[in-house]
């Protein structure tokens, strides 16, 4: 086989690794999927953003933020303390039943608030600098002149990721046509991302 083949399925396979485990990322884009809310917009914010950060970990620059030691603890903070905020929105809606009932009545929420939580979601959260940046970055470079092969692999299984569990996710919009259910989901949240908060600061103290 090819190296140029073997690198762009190393990619695919590393970047799927990655990206599958669910996290604050997957979670936004679930829930707007089984809400049927600007699914296209998330999965493209999503999409996009990641290509970007994987470009600039393969070019090189993963090395360089390895190198300054102060920058991922601070990073950490900030993303744990917005993951924080994020879970406090996420039982604010799950206790309040306005908030329910809107996600049940068709209303939708303005594109520009989606892509703002979208952007935020994914350009706040550390965990998404040390995988594609650093992480990913720091593994291309072992491919030499065939990592941009390795970075696409990477880009094309996020972008496929993403378009799976957004579209997907309408599947099992019916079992979520009662407000109760959106307690479950909005719960869940809550929990996920404290969980990933909790875990990003034992990462500095542990």
């Amino acid at each position: 086989m090819p190296t140029t083949l073997i690198a762009l399925f190393s990619g695919l396979a590393f970047g799927l690794s990655l990206i599958v485990a669910i996290g604050a990322q997957n979670v936004f884009v679930l829930r707007q999927g089984i809400r049927r809310e600007h699914v296209v917009l998330v999965i493209a914010t999503c999409a996009v953003s990641d290509a970007v950060l994987i470009t600039v970990g393969v070019a090189g620059v993963g090395g360089a933020v390895s190198a300054l030691p102060w920058l991922v603890p601070v990073a950490t903070i900030g993303g744990a303390a917005f993951l924080v905020g994020y879970a406090g929105l996420a039982v604010r809606r799950a206790l309040r039943p306005t908030a329910l009932a809107s996600d049940t009545a068709g209303e939708r929420a303005p594109w520009g608030s989606v892509l703002a939580g979208c952007l935020a979601i994914t350009w706040l959260n550390p965990h998404v600098y040390l995988d594609t940046v650093v992480l990913l970055g720091s593994i291309a470079t072992g491919y030499g002149d065939e990592r941009w092969w390795f970075g696409l692999g990477a880009v094309v299984a996020s972008s496929v990721w993403f378009a799976a569990i957004g579209f997907g996710a309408r599947l099992l919009a019916p079992l979520f046509a009662k407000p109760g259910a959106w307690r479950v989901v909005d719960g869940g949240v809550a929990i996920v991302m404290l969980l990933i908060a909790a875990r990003l600061l034992w990462g500095l103290v542990g």
